[in-house]
């Protein structure tokens, strides 16, 4: 949360070994962590950015890690959820137009915005 007083020691404990387990929000875990000892990353909060999360998944990829690392992401069929994930790959279209210079599709629809906010299905 930006408020833990010894934001190190968990961390080196989890480094060395001492705990099999080290668990961080999203936004807390995004920057100023090295977890080489990871060798797995699960996101359960996905966010409207899919840079957070790229991120955050780039604390198990530092210079270090000797394991391969596997990412997974939990998501529940016909959740808001969901939707964030479908959005985040729209975002991440739209910028990889915009990088290579493509000029079509680069703005979100109103259709877009509508499957966005519609109720779920019951």
């Amino acid at each position: 949360t930006g408020r833990t007083r010894d934001r190190e020691s968990p961390v080196q404990r989890f480094q060395k070994g001492e705990v099999p387990i080290f668990l961080i929000s999203l936004k807390a875990g995004g920057t100023g962590l090295t977890l080489t000892a990871a060798d797995t990353v699960i996101h359960y909060d996905p966010w409207w950015n899919p840079a957070v999360e790229a991120q955050a998944t780039d604390r198990a990829h530092r210079i270090g890690q000797d394991k391969t690392v596997f990412v997974y992401k939990l998501i529940a069929s016909g959740t808001v959820e969901e939707r964030m994930v479908e959005l985040q790959q729209r975002k991440k279209t739209l910028v990889e137009g915009v990088l290579s210079g493509a000029r079509t599709g680069l703005a979100f629809t109103e259709e877009d915005i509508e499957t966005l906010f519609a109720p779920l299905p019951d």
